[in-house]
């Protein structure tokens, strides 16, 4: 890590899995952000069978465009969780998220909750909701043209509704929610186009839903009507924001969170996007604000990382291994939690006793536990103060366990070892790795055992800017290039597998392994 650089979970945690957040989470996983997208499974267009003006698109069901959109952004990473935030808070160098049942840590937060539509409160209206009971005639319009449309204005703003869809039909009937609501001038250019405008409010919808069969007013009347066109009152949500205090705004639907054109809203650390900061936006309007408060998230993220890197007086890649690696135990007291390696016990558990090498062995966790088992272990380590640490256990539990500081890039292996294991030897400076595994391979005696246990996916608690410059190999990969094939090893276990791990600050993750178990052949 970084000096001044928090250990954050994440750097972006998504609220709200509709267009809007997928699509941010599109561009930040395309640009190696870890992003989270946490999603409620509420889309406010979950109520319509299909989705229209939406190119490429155009009569889609909307949940398999977002099911589309979740299998593209986990293809580059992202994590998408059902879940949603009760509550969004300020930390240290970022924000907190909770959740129902955790907090999570991020550097920044895109909200993208949308908005539910609060309905008049009239009997059979919200069972026809999305089906025969619309909101916007762009979206819907097209389906029911030339048919018998009605229009609920229950506010004056509602009126451009029954001129806009003047283009759809010409038997358009205005309800007006009361007699006075439509002013003399309004009235004279609805007439004008043959609309007709009843004064009596609506009563209730009669038929067999999601059709209507007519509106009946309050008069008694009933009215033959194939959909009725009604803007329900729009209530975007973002109750779990309100404790950051963001600077508000009055629009024409409400009060809304002020957000600038790239979605930045007052707190430096957040953006929103789609219906919580337009009401009015359409699915693509909606998926584009998505991508461009992704794109913007990213860019104040690498402008966080750079300033970091100037803070700390050098670029963390240009650092020599034994620098960065002495720093990164001499600045804790303890850098891991002493335990094991799960894997590792499960593996070296189940082997006969004998000689181990552990290299890049850190505070010497594994080699301690080996020792306590009957192995004779030896741990070689870059940071003599990671070696010093390992050996004062060793010490003290008077355990055939010893250490040595070494450059692993260029130490030589004169002895051989029934088993020689490498655990998670992987390094944000400059490491040849793979030279490394290779001839670690050259010190197993014959019938012995190589044991590599790497980190497969990125592990949560790993700062972003480190991750970025890794690519991470699952455990077939890491088996083919090791390049350690037949006739001289037979491979016993290659394979991924997912594990639960507490830091020593008592966070618990899970983590995705990657296990490859070989054995060398006797001659």
């Amino acid at each position: 890590m970084l000096v001044g650089m928090t250990d954050t979970s994440w750097d972006c945690v998504i609220i709200g899995g509709g267009v809007a957040g997928l699509s941010a989470a599109l561009m930040l996983g395309r640009a190696r952000r870890r992003t989270l997208v946490l999603d409620s499974g509420q889309p406010r267009n979950r109520f319509a069978d299909h989705m229209h003006g939406v190119l490429g698109h155009d009569g889609r069901a909307p949940h398999e465009l977002l099911a589309l959109g979740r299998s593209e952004v986990t293809g580059y990473g992202v994590v998408v969780e059902a879940g949603s935030a009760r509550a969004v808070a300020e930390r240290s160098g970022g924000l907190t998220v909770t959740t129902e049942d955790r907090e999570i840590q991020t550097r920044t937060v895109l909200l993208s909750t949308g908005l539910a539509d609060r309905l008049p409160e009239i009997p059979g209206l919200a069972e026809r909701w999305g089906r025969t009971v619309l909101h916007c005639p762009y979206c819907h319009g097209w389906e029911v043209r030339d048919r018998r449309l009605g229009v609920l204005v229950a506010d004056p703003r509602h009126l451009h509704l029954a001129t806009i869809l003047r283009q759809w039909s010409d038997a358009i009937t205005v309800f007006a929610s009361e007699p006075d609501i439509i002013g003399t001038q309004h009235r004279a250019r609805l007439e004008a186009r043959g609309t007709r405008i009843v004064t009596s409010p609506i009563a209730r919808l009669d038929g067999a839903a999601p059709h209507i069969g007519a509106v009946v007013t309050a008069d008694g009347a009933s009215h033959t009507i194939d959909a009725l066109f009604a803007a329900g009152a729009p209530e975007p949500q973002h109750e779990c924001v309100t404790g950051l205090g963001l600077a508000m705004v009055d629009t024409a639907t409400g009060r809304a969170i002020e957000v600038q054109p790239d979605g930045a809203t007052s707190n430096p650390r957040v953006w929103a996007a789609g219906n919580v900061a337009d009401p009015m936006a359409a699915v693509p309007v909606a998926a584009g604000s998505g991508s461009v408060a992704g794109a913007r998230i990213n860019a104040f993220l690498a402008e966080e990382d750079t300033d970091h890197a100037v803070a700390s007086g050098h670029g963390w890649k240009d650092v020599a291994p034994v620098d960065f690696w002495e720093q990164r135990y001499a600045e804790s007291e303890r850098a891991w939690s002493g335990n094991v390696n799960a894997t590792v016990a499960e593996i070296a558990g189940g082997l006969e006793p004998g000689t181990a090498l552990d290299l890049g062995c850190g505070e010497g966790a594994d080699v301690i536990w080996l020792a306590e088992h009957g192995w004779t272990a030896h741990g070689i380590d870059i940071s003599p103060t990671a070696v010093a640490r390992g050996t004062a256990v060793a010490a003290q539990r008077r355990l055939a366990a010893s250490f040595e500081a070494a450059d692993l890039a260029t130490a030589e292996h004169t002895e051989r070892y029934d088993l020689v294991l490498s655990s998670f030897l992987h390094s944000p400076v400059a490491l040849p790795r793979a030279e490394i595994l290779r001839r670690a391979a050259g010190a197993v005696a014959e019938g012995g055992h190589l044991l590599l246990v790497t980190h497969a996916a990125p592990p949560p608690w790993a700062s972003p800017e480190h991750v970025r410059e890794r690519t991470f190999l699952t455990a077939r990969e890491e088996a083919d290039a090791l390049g350690l094939g037949a006739p001289q090893w037979e491979e016993i276990r290659v394979g991924d597998l997912a594990r639960t791990v507490r830091r020593p600050d008592g966070e618990i993750h899970e983590a995705i392994d990657g296990v490859v178990l070989l054995r060398r052949r006797d001659a």
